[in-house]
């Protein structure tokens, strides 16, 4: 698992948000499930029954989050799913995922039942009773793309050339739920995933990101959550960058670390040496402005620390970088 379904399974694993999102998914926003209704489960699924049978092992798979979801008196299993890119073998992976949940349901099960005397013959070796009923399992693909391209459905993979009509309909079908996150609705949700895709709706424009968190006072202070999954999907090294210098109790001021980081922007495009740098593309120009910047900075007594965080922010270098400069020409 990369950093990135790290940091996404973390932010949404949280029970707000969760429950937010099942909420603007699945139903528009209205507010039919809570957070106190959610159970944790766990991600682990097994494929084991069938596979014994015929000697191999169970194959164990990772679900991204999945959780029990109250309604009423009755449960339902619901999973997310965090795609970056186009599965085109999705519809298998997801029917596999919800086979393994079932499967794991009637294990616990089997020797209960088992156990129970006055049982039919049927129900023992089915290891499940005439009236027993599992729990419904959904699984929800949040897609990160810009397009899917790839099948929604089972029937969608199959060769059905010059398979008779009459026997298509004997072939069972399943189909899975794309969520295209580009085209949320992002004013439904009432968490910070409201901030969290409109950010991401918006990341490869520097304008519209400026807007956005200009004028909406939420990412002034932003859980740090929050604020990674957006930093991971945007793959801004400034962003996460800001984040070490402009977070604090766990909250993040998205807003001050980006304009902070435009006025430096434009201030260092006046000194002779970036000019030099970006018209020429010549880094001896670049180097230039660093050591002008941190000779300045150092005139002004200003700290080691915020020079360094200053030099990460304003030329897009690594802290190491900027320490080397810094002893280089301080």
């Amino acid at each position: 698992m990369g950093q990135k379904d790290l940091v996404t399974n973390r932010c949404l694993a949280d029970n707000e948000r969760y429950s937010d999102l099942i909420n603007g998914i699945v139903f528009g926003g209205e507010q039919r499930l809570c957070s106190e209704a959610l159970q944790e489960m766990d991600s682990r699924s097994v494929i084991s029954q069938w596979l014994y049978k015929y000697g191999h092992k169970g194959r164990q798979m990772y679900r991204d989050i999945i959780k029990k979801v109250a309604f009423g008196i009755n449960f339902a299993v619901i999973g997310i799913e965090n795609q970056n890119q186009v599965h085109y073998l999705m519809p298998l992976r997801i029917m596999a995922y919800d086979v393994a949940e079932y499967e794991r349901q009637v294990s616990k099960m089997r020797k209960k039942i088992r156990r129970n005397r006055g049982i039919t013959s049927a129900e023992f070796v089915s290891g499940f009773g005439k009236n027993n009923s599992l729990y419904p399992c959904i699984t929800i693909v949040l897609f990160y793309g810009k397009e899917w391209d790839g099948s929604r459905e089972l029937h969608e993979l199959l060769n059905f050339t010059d398979i008779p009509k009459e026997l298509r309909e004997y072939i069972n079908n399943y189909k899975v739920h794309i969520v295209n996150v580009a085209e949320l609705n992002a004013e439904v949700f009432r968490t910070d995933l409201k901030q969290i895709f409109r950010f991401l709706q918006c990341a490869s424009d520097k304008k519209k990101i400026k807007e956005l968190t200009e004028n909406d006072s939420a990412y002034q202070a932003l859980d740090e959550d929050a604020y990674d999954m957006m930093a991971e999907y945007s793959e801004s090294f400034i962003l996460k960058g800001i984040k070490k210098y402009y977070g604090e109790g766990g909250k993040v001021d998205m807003c001050k670390g980006l304009q902070d980081w435009a006025e430096e922007e434009r201030a260092i495009g006046r000194e002779e040496g970036i000019e030099q740098g970006i018209e020429q593309g010549i880094e001896q120009g670049i180097e230039q402005g660093i050591r002008a910047f941190v000779q300045d900075k150092v005139e002004d007594e200003v700290s080691e620390e915020i020079i360094i965080a200053k030099l990460v922010l304003r030329f897009s270098i690594n802290e190491e970088k900027a320490r080397d400069y810094y002893r280089k020409y301080h």
